[in-house]
């Protein structure tokens, strides 16, 4: 378990960059990226990094 948080990580600056750069005062568009961003980074470590 120890080796995911470089994943956890890389995402949560993603998605914190993401906010304050484009959508800091809409909430129904940060939250509709924030889940595509999150299943992104699930659908890439699934797809490369899961045995």
């Amino acid at each position: 378990m120890a080796r995911h948080w470089p994943y956890v990580v890389t995402m949560i600056v993603t998605i914190v960059g993401v906010d304050l750069l484009f959508f800091r005062d809409r909430f129904w568009e940060r939250l509709a990226v924030n889940i595509g961003i999150v299943l992104g980074f699930v659908a890439f470590y699934f797809r490369f990094k899961a045995p």
